[in-house]
């Protein structure tokens, strides 16, 4: 079967998809929740194919693993999915004109939604979780890297599909040849919009190749400025959070800007971060305030290519800055659009953070961590818009609808 024959299919399960009735959707999705933990054994086993290929060294390595945890909490989050409110067909507004015509706006499904990714098994699930509650048919494109764990995940969705007498082209998982992407690239007329969820070089070549509108999820270059009021102990425990939960992730963190008055306490702050062996590259002054207090093998300076480095690892880079300002600076030069924290107990200098910084997620004392949207109570998430057209941020099950206008009238003309 060619690649038109996926889109053509996709196009015509998107028209039978938009007629369930929401609880037939709910249900499904109950249904989906637990069939993935009760395929869980073999999920596992087709994963590991895909691991047994991988340097367990790369960055990738840890996305793309499944663990009997993780696929519960997969399984979570599709119920959470099931309990949210579904905004299609929900009033947006409405008005009677001079004329007596009647005009609402009314939301609507995308349609065909295509999501390109990498090594991130679980995608499959959720994309597919956050489209059919919307009536939207995803349209998936895995990389090969994750290829037997997501033609495992498909295999279950169909199964599920299936037994609800829904059409499977409701969920299509395009080959994991790279062909398959310039075909979905391409996809003008069949698909409306397309999402890619991966590397820096993956979103960008999306952007630049793409005939299809795409909506731009980012790298994550994350900053935390430790402002000369910052509590200790919560910094202490943010930086260690946002830096060594997963390190591989989008919401981690990549450079930890510190107030030059908080030089003399870097250690302390530092210290948790050596049991997890992670690798700091400090500027001249952060560098000497950590010099025999950090593990040398573990501390080294750093070089100007650390800054603005999403390094997807145990490693993070240090800045010293003298005023908030020089930090707000330092992160409009450096920062991703994707999620930026302040630690402090200075009111003003937090409102100035908050209002300042150009990003998708803004925190104050709290782990950038959150940036995720089954932690924004989005019940999961389609991936993280770091640009400001339609959608910015998390993207959950609003963010998967468009509009239409809807006029009612009764014989009308326009003179």
């Amino acid at each position: 079967m060619g690649y038109q024959n996926y889109f053509e299919n996709a196009r015509k399960a998107g028209r039978r998809i938009t007629g369930l009735d929401k609880a037939t959707i709910d249900q499904v999705l109950l249904d989906l929740a637990d069939a993935a933990e009760s395929y869980t054994d073999i999920l596992l086993a087709e994963n590991q194919k895909d691991l047994d290929r991988m340097d367990p060294a790369d960055p990738k390595y840890d996305r793309l693993k499944l663990t009997p945890q993780r696929i519960a909490d997969i399984a979570t989050e599709i119920r959470n999915v099931a309990a949210l409110q579904n905004p299609i067909g929900e009033l947006l507004s409405e008005k009677t004109m001079p004329n007596g015509m009647q005009i609402s706006k009314v939301r609507v499904p995308m349609g065909v939604v295509g999501v390109i990714y990498e090594a991130r098994p679980n995608v499959t699930f959720d994309v597919f979780s956050l489209c059919f509650k919307t009536g939207n048919v995803a349209v998936l494109k895995g990389g090969s890297d994750a290829e037997f764990s997501n033609k495992a995940i498909i295999e279950v969705i169909h199964h599920v599909l299936s037994d609800n007498r829904i059409n499977v082209d409701a969920a299509i998982l395009l080959p994991a040849e790279r062909e398959a992407t310039e075909a979905l690239l391409n996809a003008v007329g069949y698909v409306d919009v397309l999402i890619p969820r991966g590397s820096q070089g993956l979103i960008n070549f999306v952007r630049q190749n793409s005939r299809v509108p795409v909506i731009e999820t980012g790298a994550g270059i994350v900053h935390t400025y430790a402002d000369e009021s910052a509590d200790i102990d919560k910094l202490k425990a943010i930086v260690f959070n946002s830096k060594t939960r997963r390190p591989s992730v989008c919401n981690t963190l990549d450079c930890l800007i510190v107030h030059q008055n908080l030089l003399a306490q870097l250690p302390e702050i530092a210290a948790p971060l050596a049991d997890k062996q992670v690798e700091i590259f400090a500027d001249e002054a952060a560098c000497a305030a950590l010099s025999g207090h950090y593990p040398e093998s573990l501390l080294h300076p750093a070089l100007p290519e650390h800054f603005g480095t999403e390094f997807l690892s145990l490693k993070m880079a240090i800045k010293t800055v003298c005023t908030s300002t020089e930090a707000l600076e330092h992160i409009d030069q450096y920062s991703s659009k994707h999620s930026e924290a302040i630690v402090s107990e200075d009111a003003a200098n937090i409102e100035t953070f908050l209002n300042s910084v150009d990003a998708a997620a803004v925190y104050a004392n709290v782990s950038t961590a959150f940036t995720d949207g089954a932690q924004f109570g989005l019940g999961a998430e389609i991936g993280i818009s770091t640009q400001k057209l339609h959608a910015r941020g998390p993207m959950g099950l609003a963010e998967l609808t468009s509009y239409k206008w809807v006029v009612r009238g009764d014989g009308q003309v326009r003179g």
